[in-house]
């Protein structure tokens, strides 16, 4: 999905401390926002409460950050304030209705702390969200239906029946991708907008070095 999406400025939202999601992005300026410190995260900040300006954002990644916070609702209020008209959101969930789902059931009741603290979304109920948002849904898909174990004989089937599960769109996947625009009425985005300064807690982020070719040479 990242390899088709353009613009100036990237956000990823997530709770883990892991590698970005971002590393095959073209867009330059990337930053990573979670609520705890970690050596590849940019700014700390809780993701429902942003502290970036209203439509300075043109890709939104989030990684599984509508299921573990308290108001989810609010989360995606502020992906969709922080987002430019025609912004790109990029979202990742856990599918509650899949094998992944059930194992993470018996986990929160067996007393996980991890896994009692998680509040998945289903795709249908984020797209209903979306909707009252006026967000307009491009495509979503379902993941590894399957854990893969190991390269022995199980894991060479889980692989085929994942690759299978996914090519026929099964809803069966540990996981789900949904992309989706957001549409905002009455605006229409140029086609090659000027380079816009996303402006973070008061500080002006550097503009990108590379600038549009189509303005006027008389400037």
């Amino acid at each position: 999905m990242l390899e088709t999406a353009f613009g100036y400025h990237l956000l990823q939202l997530g709770y883990t401390r892991q590698q970005p999601l971002f590393q095959n992005s073209r867009i330059r300026h990337q930053l990573y926002v979670a609520p705890q410190r970690g050596e590849l995260i940019n700014l700390v900040a809780e993701h429902a409460e942003l502290p970036l300006e209203s439509d300075s954002i043109d890709v939104l990644i989030g990684h599984h950050c509508l299921e573990f916070g308290d108001n989810p609702h609010q989360v995606l209020r502020e992906m969709h304030r922080v987002l430019t008209p025609q912004g790109q959101l990029l979202l990742v969930g856990f599918n509650p209705y899949s094998l992944l789902g059930a194992v993470q059931r018996l986990r929160a009741v067996a007393g996980n702390p991890l896994w009692r603290a998680l509040r998945p979304v289903s795709r249908n109920r984020l797209l209903d969200w979306l909707h009252l948002l006026d967000c307009e849904e491009q495509d979503s898909r379902f993941l590894a239906p399957l854990p893969v174990v190991g390269e022995g004989r199980l894991g060479h089937y889980a692989r085929r029946l994942n690759a299978w599960s996914e090519a026929h769109g099964l809803p069966f996947g540990s996981v789900y991708t949904l992309r989706a625009i957001k549409q905002v009425s009455g605006k229409v985005r140029p086609l090659r907008p000027e380079p816009r300064s996303a402006r973070l807690m008061g500080l002006v982020v550097p503009k990108p070095a590379i600038t549009p070719r189509n303005r006027n040479r008389s400037e």
